[in-house]
């Protein structure tokens, strides 16, 4: 039995999406740093979230000197995150009897 192809794109939207839900305030650089991708993937994943209507940005200003962003879920990225974490703890299981089956 073969372990199942891991869907990279999909596993990286949904680390961005539950990393976001609970930090909403971090920076990309610091995205990247937490989730071990490069700033370039970051960027590109947030403007897809964007664009796909299940992120918004708001500005924040943590001090009068430097103004940040907030990375918001709407509610249609909620309904996506729960589609996700669905299909990642499926493919966590298959993963999981697929290397139980080789012991």
């Amino acid at each position: 039995m073969t372990v199942p192809k891991v869907n990279t794109k999909e596993d990286t939207k949904f680390r961005v999406i539950q990393l976001l839900e609970e930090n909403p305030g971090l920076t990309q650089r610091e995205i990247a740093n937490k989730l071990g991708i490069s700033l370039g993937g970051v960027n590109y994943c947030l403007r897809a979230l964007i664009d796909k209507g299940l992120l918004k940005i708001q500005n924040s200003w943590e001090n009068s000197s430097k103004v940040g962003y907030v990375y918001l879920l709407t509610p249609k990225g909620i309904y996506e995150k729960s589609k996700l974490t669905a299909n990642f703890l499926k493919r966590k299981m298959k993963e999981y009897k697929a290397l139980k089956g080789r012991n």
